[in-house]
């Protein structure tokens, strides 16, 4: 099978990606004819999701090129905000990112979020309900038809979330959604849910909001200064950006 000898360039923010001995500014690598770029850039560790612009020779291309002998390849990370292949932004989160799905729910984005579903059923429900599927297992954004996908680099939750709000940049509606389910909630009186009440929590808080799909009943509790801290301090980097 005939090879060919290529120069990528990674853009620095892709080299998390590579091999340690390949995160120079430059690889060489030599591949067969029949490969497109696409298969190129991932066979070095690269999920495809995470690809942006390309360039060949200083020519735009996209994955489906098929390099020729010696020719020099720059790789970018993609556009913020990204485009996607939907109308909208919403996501679907792996069993390991619990926190920033709660995080994203209480700044009213739509997201879906299952502690105990597979890979492949991920990818199926991602494609299926046109969600944009978050997760730190690069393997999982490399899953053979996935419309679309990200990796989320950093491990703290305030940090996840910053990265993907910059990264999307969905619209927002705090308050608006359940953090257990992810359905919408509507303002309820006393009256409507005073029978699912403790009785310090009735003698205590008169505004209350009520999960149209689950049913579960809200108040501005013990944790509600901290979510509006949250939501503040995202409002507040939004405005300096």
């Amino acid at each position: 099978m005939d090879q060919v000898t290529l120069t990528l360039r990674f853009a620095p923010e892709l080299r998390f990606f590579l091999l340690p001995r390949e995160r120079g500014e430059r690889v060489r690598v030599r591949h067969d004819t029949t490969s497109t770029l696409g298969h190129v850039i991932e066979s070095l560790g690269v999920p495809r999701t995470e690809i942006g612009p390309l360039r060949a020779d200083g020519d735009q291309v996209t994955t489906a090129h098929r390099p020729t002998d010696g020719q020099s390849i720059e790789i970018d990370a993609p556009a913020r905000p990204q485009r996607t292949p939907f109308d909208h932004i919403r996501f679907l989160l792996d069993v390991h990112l619990g926190t920033l799905a709660r995080r994203l729910r209480l700044l009213g984005v739509d997201t879906a979020y299952d502690n105990d579903r597979d890979d492949a059923a991920l990818v199926v429900q991602a494609n299926d309900e046109q969600r944009i599927l978050l997760t730190r297992d690069r393997g999982l954004l490399c899953r053979r038809g996935l419309l679309a996908g990200a990796h989320v680099h950093h491990t703290d939750p305030e940090l996840q979330l910053d990265e993907v709000l910059r990264r999307f940049d969905p619209p927002l509606a705090p308050f608006t959604r359940c953090p257990t389910c992810n359905g919408l909630v509507e303002p309820a009186t006393k009256q409507q849910v005073s029978g699912e009440l403790e009785a310090g929590t009735r003698a205590t808080y008169d505004t209350f909001t009520r999960c149209r799909s689950c049913g579960r009943v809200y108040w501005p509790g013990a944790h509600h200064d901290r979510l509006v801290r949250i939501v503040e301090r995202v409002q507040g980097s939004a405005r300096t950006a």
